[in-house]
Order: structure tokens, then C-alpha cells, then sequence
């Protein structure tokens, strides 16, 4: 049995510049029981020496492995199918974490039996070091049950790297080969086999935006990958007789995703009829999640006792109600291009 209460699996990928400063703040952890499993994938520059030294300067502690490229996801996978600590996270090599983020998130977990802990994070300019915005901070540190009662699970952020997952409860799943969006079903996934998330509201993991990133980019084909990756996850939850407990949330998820911030996305791909892209959007989540149309989380009168997010969602679903979505679509390019305006839902 694994003496480590933490598996950290750190996706490496060329950022030599960048790699020491994140590998330094996971050495030098408050929380001793942690293995450190750096996965370079295919880097072209000195990255993979770094983690070498690493994995000689930390034997206890560092692990390096080397593989040939194939994409983040892969690169997850292969850490998560090593890894062996009680609780498992990853990290991007490019972002940096608080020498505490490791034993809160632990603690945290470990006090209230949580099979996934959640801290705060913030988002910072690669470019200026300046923070963008803090998220993950409103929740409070409390604990909170799945279930289709609450719709708090539809505003975790989806990246994994501020949260710890019990690894016994994901350590079968994995990431899939699907840009920008894997991590969404990932944890969308998690939730299936999960009752209970634990909050820790300080901002602990610093996040970088590199606006080289294509992750913003989306094309048609991605919103096929999406359509058929959603429809697996629903097979899941039905599979895992969650569904029908959770069937306002899951749809409700998919209306989020794909007819908010996916459709969004698209239509900055000039190649795409986007009046026939909503269309068929609309259509879609129709025939497979028809329960975002009478989900109780986009009513007016629930969205407007919980703040500006969930008004501007019901907002959103409206529009898309009265077949008018692309009133959003250029309402919100309007508020992100012009005004400098992004709405994190």
C-alpha cells in the first residue's frame, strides 16, 4: 500500500522558462507524503533534462517519465495510470502553486471524507504578471452533496489542477483526445461517482493565460467531438443509475457548454453558417438533453435569488427558447471584443 496522500502529475511540455518555478513550489510543499510524477511529453528544448535533475536532486519525492508527444491528454492519462497516492491532481508546468495547496486541499478532503476537494485560484497574465480575476473564492469552505437538488456543480470550474480527486473513485477514468473541452467531461464524468465536494475558498494554485493557446479556437468539428462526447457521458450516468437523479443537471450542463460557450466559440470560425449551426444545435439538445428546456435552474424565479450568473444564464436559455440565440452571440462577442467583458457562467 502507498504511503503517499498526494499524487501530483505534472503534464510537461517544452516551457523550460517556465518549469523550474512550478517544480520548486512542489518540491518545497507543506505536505511531505506527496509523489511528484513529471510526464514529458515529446519536449524540444530542455525540459526533459530539467525533470531528470529533478527526479536525482528529489528521488523520494520526483519521478520522471518520457514519452513520445500525443497531446495533453495523453499525458494526464499516463501520470493518473501511475500514480498511487490516496488522492491524485495535476498541474500545468506553466502556472505556479502555493507551498500550502497540497496539505489544505488535503486536509480539507480528509476532514469531511470528500471524495474531491475544490481551493481558489487566479487567473494571470503571462504577458503583464498582472491577476485577471479570482475565481472559486464565493463558495465559502464548506462542504457540498451531489445530487439534482443543487446546481452548484454546473459552476466549478472544470480544470483539474485546483482540485485533489479521491483516486480510487477516477482512477479508470480517463482524458479524452477532445481540445478545449476534456476536462469539462472529465468532470462531468467524476460526477457519477462521487457524493460529496469539499470548498477551500483561498486562492492557492495561480493560473497562467498564454494567448498563444488555441484552446479558445473551436471549428464544426469540434462541436461534432462534443456532441458525441456528451452523449457518452449521459450513457454513463445511466449506466451508473445517475441519471435520472441528475438528468436536470446533466442537461442543463450540456445546454451550458455546448449552447453557451461552445456556440460562442464557433462563431469566430468564418467558415461556419451560424444560423444553421444553432439550428442544429438547438435541435440536438432537443432529442438528447430535452430537460434543459423546463430544467428548474434556468427558471427566472430561481435565478434571481442566486446572483448575476445565473440570471444572465436563464438570460442565455431564453433567447435560445425564443429561437433568438444569436442576439447572445453578438451581445457577448460585443461585451468580450469590444468592452473587454468575460462572463465566466
Amino acid at each position: 500500500m502507498s504511503n503517499y496522500k498526494l499524487s501530483i502529475v505534472a503534464a510537461v511540455y517544452n516551457l523550460e522558462k517556465y518549469l523550474p518555478r512550478c517544480l520548486d513550489a512542489l518540491v518545497n510543499q507543506t505536505l511531505q507524503e506527496i509523489e511528484i510524477l513529471c510526464v514529458d511529453d515529446g519536449s524540444t528544448d530542455s525540459a526533459p533534462q530539467i525533470i531528470d535533475e529533478y527526479a536525482k536532486k528529489y528521488p523520494n519525492k520526483v519521478k520522471a517519465f518520457h514519452k513520445t508527444n500525443g497531446g495533453e491528454f495523453t499525458t494526464r492519462n499516463y501520470g493518473l495510470e501511475r500514480a498511487t497516492g490516496e488522492y491524485v491532481t495535476f498541474v500545468d508546468t506553466d502556472d505556479y502553486v502555493e507551498k500550502t495547496w497540497a496539505e489544505k486541499l488535503y486536509n480539507v478532503a480528509k476532514e469531511n471524507d470528500a471524495d474531491m476537494a475544490v481551493c481558489g485560484f487566479e487567473r494571470i497574465d503571462l504577458n503583464t504578471n498582472k491577476v485577471v480575476s479570482q475565481n472559486m473564492t464565493n463558495f465559502g469552505r464548506v462542504v457540498k452533496t451531489i445530487d439534482g437538488k443543487n446546481d452548484f456543480t454546473l459552476f466549478i470550474n472544470p480544470a483539474p489542477w485546483n482540485k485533489i480527486y479521491k483516486r480510487e473513485k477516477v482512477q479508470d477514468l480517463r482524458f479524452l483526445s477532445f481540445r478545449g473541452f476534456n476536462d469539462a467531461m472529465f468532470l462531468a464524468s467524476c460526477y457519477t461517482r462521487m457524493n460529496k465536494i469539499a470548498f477551500e475558498p483561498e486562492v492557492l494554485y495561480h493560473y497562467y493565460l498564454r494567448y498563444d493557446s488555441q484552446i479558445h479556437t473551436v471549428n464544426k468539428q469540434d462541436v461534432e467531438n462534443l456532441k458525441r462526447y456528451l452523449l457518452e457521458v449521459k450513457k454513463l450516468y445511466i449506466q451508473t443509475n445517475k441519471y435520472e437523479e441528475m438528468k436536470y443537471i446533466l442537461d442543463t450542463f450540456a445546454f451550458l457548454h455546448l449552447g453557451t460557450s461552445v456556440m460562442y466559440r464557433v462563431s469566430y470560425d468564418k467558415t461556419v453558417n451560424m444560423k444553421d449551426m444553432l439550428k442544429e444545435t438547438i435541435s440536438y439538445l432537443d432529442t438528447n438533453f430535452e430537460n434543459w428546456r423546463k430544467s428548474p435552474f434556468l427558471k427566472f424565479g430561481y435565478s434571481i435569488k442566486r446572483g448575476f450568473k445565473h440570471i444572465a444564464l436563464w438570460g442565455v436559455a431564453l433567447l435560445y427558447k425564443m429561437k433568438l440565440p444569436m442576439i447572445y452571440i453578438n451581445t457577448y462577442r460585443f461585451l468580450v471584443d469590444k468592452l473587454k467583458i468575460d462572463i465566466k457562467f
